[in-house]
């Protein structure tokens, strides 16, 4: 498997998948155009991703994915049929690129055809095989994938497990191509296994068919077909560079980081494969337990970065209304429109004067043209001169309601394959040529708007350069237009040492969320010992993970982070609760309340509860809390600000300041004081780009401003100090 798995490919990754019969389907994704993820949940094993990446390759892998905030329809079409659905057994069409996956859902048998060729496919299809909804509609000949028309699988090729030795010598005898051509194409082996069986026979892949000793080449391929039956691991073949020590290549290998395994697969990594062939016998060879387990250690950390790659590409690549666009962007992209149009606008120009010129080199022919057919429509009649037409190559269509023909110019051997032009009857040769030299002068008229436009685009765009230049000089961020916010950003939230992520209610309803949504298993619950302070969750397993490359469009001195599911290290210690207690001391009344230090407990979720005593009533957004609490005295009231990019989003954090210090490389600490907080976010904006609203949502109050690095004076600034 180079680019795209091949046929022998997907049927061992079909086997190894169909062993997976009985998981049911928590949820399905889409983190690039490219790619779905489905998460399955086997029955008392963790879960794991199905990654289907189109047209190219399908595994399985258990790696952390960030996923989009907001699924596309084509995601929540999956979702609406397979959510806990069953799924039960994987089958490859005959031996083509195409797997079904069967699912018993709540709406019946669903099954989810994938196409693994051209630019491949994934299909929704229902009991009766009618398409749901395809991830592209196509049409080829003979078969139509679009919505409610019955799924019709690509013209079945030749199974080679189907052949035998008598079937091996009538393809041999039939064919008209050499050996491996007809091994490849004809017994649908494809080229890398075709060479493989010719080198198994001992034959030369050019040689005729017809010579060839079917027994050898049949014997060849059993061979092919028994090994990658039993074969039930997979094989990473491996290219090394100069500075790979062949010797002890593997030993330094195992010897590396996961991070550094990885990075390093990636840069050598030739082909998977279930079974080794011949040509592999010299080549550094790496085994896992499964195909799936090799394509995942290869190809996985790619996959993995799909949201970001997409993310990326929207603010980076964004077409006219989509995404996030610069000035300097959208003026480059009003630039290469403008000149492209002038381009065109010259071709047209010089094609009418040529044809203008072609009429009065033929002024002739184009005379006897225009007479006879004149005389013939006043003699017969148009109908009679259309029918007639179809036998005089000189003419291509007559339009009768025009009271005019498109005709053919000689050409030098005075043959009808000159220049196609229109003339009209009622007109002379000299006013039909006359016509096309008026379309050109008409042209120019447009051209010379076309040049005034372009020369003020250029301007335009010499002035956005400067202001984006100085823009970055004075280290202010592109700020990326997003449609939806993340889930977190509707309430008060931080980070906390290990990545963890805090979040508290910013009124009765938000605090009715936290708890009710954002609060369970190893979470702790914080509370300050205030009358309306807000409900706090501390996330044992949800959080914040560093990029493993940084997003091309966020600076070097913003730390990039993505949101997870998983954190790994899930342990609330002792100096977590108190950095998170100081966030939630902070996003209470205390800070307003002109006290300096405050109080704040912790507990379990089991010990927060809405049922009151009875005779009592809970309002909106309060709680009891019973059991034995954890209390943190004493602490100050202040808190740190800096800014992060989040799955390539840039915006302002909250953590203690001890954090925020190391965190980044632009922060603020802030006190309780005088300065109002949207005076604060309009200074930060005017230096940082980002949003005022997001802004507002961070800052806790009025403050003061202990210590700042970049975020209310420009950076570069501060460097020159």
């Amino acid at each position: 498997m180079k680019k795209a798995m091949s046929g022998f490919d997907l049927r061992a990754v079909s086997r190894e998948l169909d062993g997976s019969a009985g998981a049911y389907v928590k949820k399905a994704y889409m983190p690039h155009y490219e790619q779905i993820v489905l998460r399955l949940n086997p029955k008392g094993e963790d879960q794991f991703d199905l990654v289907l990446v189109r047209g190219q390759r399908i595994y399985t892998s258990r790696r952390d994915r960030p996923m989009p905030m907001t699924p596309p329809p084509f995601a929540m079409v999956l979702r609406k049929h397979l959510k806990n659905g069953r799924l039960t057994g994987v089958r490859q069409l005959g031996f083509d690129r195409v797997l079904a996956f069967e699912f018993d859902t709540k709406f019946g048998q669903r099954t989810l055809y994938v196409e693994v060729f051209r630019d491949g496919n994934i299909i929704l299809a229902d009991e009766t095989n009618t398409i749901i909804q395809p991830l592209t509609h196509a049409s080829y000949a003979g078969r139509t994938l679009k919505k409610g028309v019955e799924y019709v699988a690509p013209p079945a090729a030749l199974d080679p497990y189907s052949l035998d030795q008598d079937g091996m010598a009538t393809l041999l005898k039939t064919s008209d191509r050499d050996l491996v051509s007809t091994l490849g194409g004809k017994a649908n082996l494809g080229a890398t296994h075709a060479n493989a069986v010719c080198e198994l026979a001992g034959l030369k892949p050019n040689s005729d068919p017809l010579e060839a000793d079917s027994k050898k080449v049949y014997a060849a391929l059993s061979t092919l077909l028994e090994d990658l039956t039993r074969s039930g691991g997979g094989y990473l073949v491996l290219k090394l560079e100069s500075e790979d020590d062949p010797e002890d290549w593997e030993e330094k290998f195992r010897a590396s980081t996961q991070t550094e395994q990885e990075t390093w697969l990636s840069q050598r990594t030739k082909e998977a494969t279930p079974t080794l062939l011949p040509a592999h016998a010299s080549q550094p060879i790496l085994e896992f337990e499964s195909l799936c387990e090799a394509v995942d250690a290869w190809k996985g950390v790619h996959d993995a970065h799909a949201l970001q790659r997409r993310e990326e590409e929207r603010f980076e690549q964004a077409g006219p209304g989509r995404g996030q666009s610069t000035e300097v962007e959208r003026l480059e992209r009003r630039k290469a429109q403008q000149e492209k149009a002038m381009l065109q606008f010259a071709a047209k120009i010089e094609k009418q004067q040529a044809l203008g010129h072609s009429i009065q080199e033929h002024w002739t022919h184009v005379e006897q043209l225009l007479s006879q057919t004149n005389e013939a429509v006043d003699n017969n009649g148009w109908d009679a001169v259309k029918k007639a037409s179809k036998s005089i190559p000189w003419i291509v269509s007559l339009n009768a309601a025009k009271r005019e023909f498109t005709a053919l110019l000689p050409n030098e051997d005075n043959e009808p394959k000159g220049a196609q032009v229109v003339l009209e009857l009622d007109a002379s040769v000299h006013q039909n040529a006359q016509r096309y030299f008026e379309a050109a002068r008409k042209q120019k008229n447009k051209t010379s708007g076309a040049v005034e436009a372009l020369e003020e685009t250029n301007a335009a765009l010499k002035r956005a350069m400067k202001k984006e230049a100085k823009q970055r000089a004075s280290g202010k961020l592109n700020r990326l237009k997003r449609s939806k916010r993340m889930w977190f950003e509707q309430h008060r939230w931080g980070m906390i040492a290990g990545g963890h992520l805090l979040v508290g209610g910013k009124d009765a309803k938000g605090n009715d969320t936290i708890v009710k949504k954002h609060l369970s298993g190893s979470d702790l619950y914080l509370h300050a010992d205030l009358h309306g302070a807000p409900s706090c969750s501390l996330r044992a397993t949800q959080g914040f993970a560093l990029e493993e490359r940084q997003p091309a469009h966020v600076p070097e001195d913003i730390p990039a982070f993505r949101l997870v599911d998983k954190l790994g290290d899930e342990r609330l210690d002792e100096v977590k609760l108190e950095s998170a207690a100081t966030l939630a001391l902070s996003w209470s009344r205390a800070w307003n309340g002109g006290g300096s230090h405050g109080t704040v407990y912790s507990v379990k979720p089991a010990q927060v509860s809405k049922t009151a005593q009875t005779g009592e009533y809970v309002g909106k957004g309060a709680f009891i809390v019973r059991g034995q609490r954890t209390w943190f005295k004493d602490l100050t009231v202040e808190i740190g600000i800096g800014i992060v990019a989040v799955n390539g989003v840039p915006m302002m954090v909250t953590a203690t300041p001890e954090h925020i210090r190391n965190l980044c490389g632009r922060y603020a600490i802030l006190r309780p004081g005088l300065t109002k907080k949207d005076k604060l976010a309009n200074q930060i904006y005017k230096i940082t780009g980002l949003s005022t609203d997001d802004l507002l949502g961070v800052l806790p109050g009025s403050c003061d401003i202990v210590e700042e690095q970049g975020v209310f004076s420009h950076p570069k600034v501060m460097e020159e100090e």
